[in-house]
């Protein structure tokens, strides 16, 4: 079991701020968990598929192809402006 977790816009987007996914057994990087995610429809597609979003496993912000294992966190945040 996994624990996602979306911020800001992103939770907006998506409608949802968190939830507890069992993975297949086939989703074993961030890659894959992502492009599965994005499989749900267009909106999840078109959000999690920009390229300025972030995500973090266990509160530390990794690439695109880091593990996930089961009792993970994994949060996906918006891309930060600053001025």
């Amino acid at each position: 079991m996994v624990r996602l977790l979306f911020f800001a816009s992103l939770r907006e987007s998506l409608g949802v701020d968190s939830e507890q996914l069992e993975l297949p057994g086939d989703i074993t990087d961030i890659t894959a968990l992502t492009d599965w995610l994005q499989a749900r429809n267009e909106t999840w597609h078109t959000t999690l598929g920009n390229p300025q979003v972030r995500v973090a496993v266990n509160q530390a912000v990794v690439k695109p192809g880091h593990p996930v294992r089961d009792g993970d966190e994994v949060a996906w945040f918006p891309p930060v402006t600053g001025g």
